[in-house]
């Protein structure tokens, strides 16, 4: 392959993302409008052994501000075998509007094979609010969430999503940061043209009228990407999709410890991710090729190589750091210099890792 037809390509992803840039610029969709009444809201979480992140997440949950009797908060316990059912029921004592729901033996598998899907199906039935919102236990919310989350509904709208921030410690809880700035940003650029793409099981909403009219969580395909499927099941019911940027509906969540945690959770991601329409499949793949034509193209005109990937690194910044800005987070320049470098490591292992014939492990179970 010629170095002329390398360049093409690979300049590609340089087009994406000043295209991605200017559309976040001049078609940025926000809703900032605030409700008096309040309405009722239900906040239904799923944990499953999550005794260590647990206490961040109650925390956070504590500290919201929402009249107390118009909020109700459930937990499903599912099946853990370490201290999480104790931690939420200590937790729950003495206040009316918080339960621990136990998932009971009989009840797994109940509505979907998906463990998570299913006792959030099971929750679900418990709720009274007018506005289900939806978290994971490894999560910390921010004490404006439910009030921001409201006010960013109108009419036609079902559900709406926000942006979840990565954070641990060192480099490589940094790397995944980007990373997930760097999806979200692209999700958040083609939701504001009108084409919605998934749901974000750790930072969303659904109306209880758009929850029920679509079927729930029960009646999902089976998925063991749950939030992919109850977003498409809501869109089909003739509901929109919104999703928020903002520092008050910002949800930040731990980092992956180490590439084998990591690579079971992109195995989960990327098997819904094959589910996605051509078009998606098109923009992800310009995204994982560039890395092989930028590395074909050093070998034979490595000038070209270089100045094509440096302009890549400058649009990917920029696209990087303006998003992450409307969401109130600042990324410093150093990370970004040394993204390219994980990337590679990282969407090449993840396919690999696909394709190795072996099960889906989420949450202490397997799935084909």
């Amino acid at each position: 392959m010629s170095a002329a037809v390398l360049g093409s390509f690979a300049g590609m992803l340089i087009v994406q993302y000043l295209l991605l840039r200017i559309l976040l610029r001049v078609n940025w969709k926000q809703r900032s409008s605030r409700p008096i009444p309040f309405p009722r809201v239900s906040i239904l979480i799923a944990a499953r052994n999550e005794e260590k992140s647990l206490p961040k997440l109650l925390k956070s949950l504590d500290r919201l501000n929402y009249p107390a009797d118009k909020l109700e908060i459930l937990i499903a316990d599912d099946q853990s075998e370490d201290a999480t059912a104790g931690l939420i029921a200590d937790w729950s004592k003495g206040r009316p509007n918080r339960r621990l729901i136990s998932i009971g033996a009989d009840q797994v598998g109940r509505f979907q094979s998906n463990g998570k899907a299913n006792a959030l199906a099971i929750v679900a039935k418990e709720a009274i609010g007018d506005l289900f919102f939806f978290t994971d236990a490894d999560c910390e919310v921010p004490e404006s969430w439910v009030k921001e989350g409201i006010g960013s509904f109108e009419d036609g709208i079902g559900i709406v999503i926000g942006v979840t921030q990565v954070k641990g410690p060192g480099f490589f809880a940094k790397m995944q940061e980007l990373e997930w700035w760097n999806t979200l940003g692209i999700v958040k650029a083609v939701t504001d043209l009108g084409l919605p793409t998934t749901g974000l099981g750790n930072n969303m909403i659904i109306s209880r009228e758009a929850y029920f009219g679509s079927g729930g969580f029960e009646g999902i395909k089976s998925s063991v990407t749950e939030d992919l499927e109850i977003s498409r099941s809501v869109l089909r019911a003739g509901y929109k999709l919104h999703q928020q940027v903002s520092s008050d509906f910002l949800v930040k969540t731990k980092a992956e410890e180490g590439w084998a945690s990591l690579l079971s959770q992109r195995k989960r991601w990327v098997t819904g991710a094959a589910t996605l329409s051509l078009a998606w499949k098109a923009l992800m793949g310009i995204q994982f090729l560039f890395f092989p034509a930028v590395l074909a193209l050093l070998l034979l005109e490595w000038k070209l190589g270089l100045a094509i990937w440096f302009l890549k690194v400058v649009c990917q910044s920029s696209f990087l750091r303006f998003f992450a800005h409307r969401a109130g987070e600042k990324i410093r320049l150093s990370p970004l210099i040394f993204f390219d470098f994980y990337q590679i490591a990282s969407l090449s292992l993840t396919i690999l890792y696909y394709f190795w014939p072996s099960k889906v492990h989420w949450k202490s179970r397997s799935y084909p």
